[in-house]
């Protein structure tokens, strides 16, 4: 590739394959210029920073995301790109932290929000209620959702008598927690995930969401 004439569009990509490999962490001016095989000055022709490097690579893997078939009902219009978007970010892990790290709404940023928020205005939906359903997808609109807790792993595992009496003290301190823990995995505690479907549940909620805003549509509602 060093012998190939770089331009904005090669360096973005090189990027993106960059991170891919080797995680967002690895995406530097000086690394990516290692990548190419070019001195980091080169870079510099194309993007201006780092900021505007991971900008440029949050663009171009939203450029993957697919746009619905235009005969698609608004619901299942809305429901399809943001399936594709997280099939964009399952793809590019890195991605959801560099979108959430996101300073920059550049055209392809406010390109797939005009998008989405176009589907909610041509099944009816008044910009008010748009604008707050909008509100209420949050960061599912590029494929992602809220993580509950992040639990770390312990330095040592307990020992099997631990584990059991940690089991009783839980289960007299938060038994509604356990119930649902236990209907999760289908009562077996100890398997690996603890037994949720990050996709289910994540069409799980955004159908909760369509449907709610659709129930709203219908009866009118204006938040003033």
């Amino acid at each position: 590739m060093a012998r190939e004439r770089l331009d904005r569009e090669r360096v973005l990509r090189a990027a993106v394959d960059l991170a891919d490999e080797a995680g967002i962490g690895a995406v530097s001016m000086r690394g990516l210029a290692q990548h190419l095989g070019v001195v980091p000055m080169a870079l510099y022709k194309h993007v201006a920073d780092k900021d505007e490097l991971l900008g440029g690579m949050v663009d171009t893997v939203l450029g993957e995301i697919e746009t619905p078939d235009p005969a698609l009902e608004w619901k299942d219009a809305v429901r399809a790109r943001v399936l594709s978007a997280r099939r964009v970010v399952l793809r590019h892990p890195w991605a959801r932290r560099a979108i959430e790290a996101g300073t920059r709404r550049t055209p392809a940023v406010l390109g797939h929000m005009d998008a989405v928020a176009g589907a909610f205005r041509s099944g009816g939906l008044s910009p008010d209620l748009t604008h707050h359903v909008m509100h209420a997808l949050g960061n599912r609109i590029w494929g992602f959702s809220p993580e509950l807790f992040e639990e770390p792993a312990p330095a040592e595992p307990p020992t099997p008598e631990q584990q059991e009496a940690m089991a009783r003290e839980f289960a007299r301190r938060f038994p509604h927690v356990l119930e649902i823990a236990v209907a999760a995995t289908q009562g077996d505690l100890g398997r690996v995930g603890g037994g949720c479907d990050e996709q289910f549940e994540f069409e799980f909620a955004l159908d909760l969401l369509l449907d709610g805003a659709e129930r709203l549509q219908r009866a009118g509602w204006t938040s003033r």
